[in-house]
């Protein structure tokens, strides 16, 4: 039984730092590809941070966000950086069973509930 949760959401301040955590239990990370994705109201759930080499960040959105391990802790991380008002999403975790080449949400398996984030203007 796999579950996935996000922690780390809130009010940002534009051109600040993100830090989102994600622990995910009945699975071991460090085996894992990870994506992180996010959804505005209204719009399509698209890729914000992939790792598909599992330990490094291969695919970033605009260049601004990376994916971080702590698999002593069983969880990964999103940072990113110089925020913007348009970053403003629900952010989510998830687990590729087998991996990919292109990051993309058919890709995972295993999502969280997702965590909001505000930017502020």
């Amino acid at each position: 039984q796999v579950q996935v949760m996000e922690s780390g959401g809130g009010l940002m301040q534009a051109g600040g730092s993100l830090n989102l955590s994600c622990i995910v239990g009945g699975l071991e990370v460090r085996d894992y590809a990870m994506g992180w994705f996010r959804q505005e109201s209204g719009k399509e759930r698209v890729a914000v941070a992939c790792d598909s080499r599992i330990g490094q960040t291969t695919y970033s959105a605009q260049g601004r966000f990376r994916i971080a391990r702590d698999n002593d802790k069983n969880m990964v991380f999103l940072e990113g950086d110089s925020l913007k008002p348009e970053d403003t999403a629900t952010y989510y975790c998830a687990v590729s069973k087998y991996g990919f080449t292109a990051c993309s949400a058919p890709s995972m398996n295993y999502w969280g509930h997702g965590t909001q984030v505000t930017v502020s203007s």
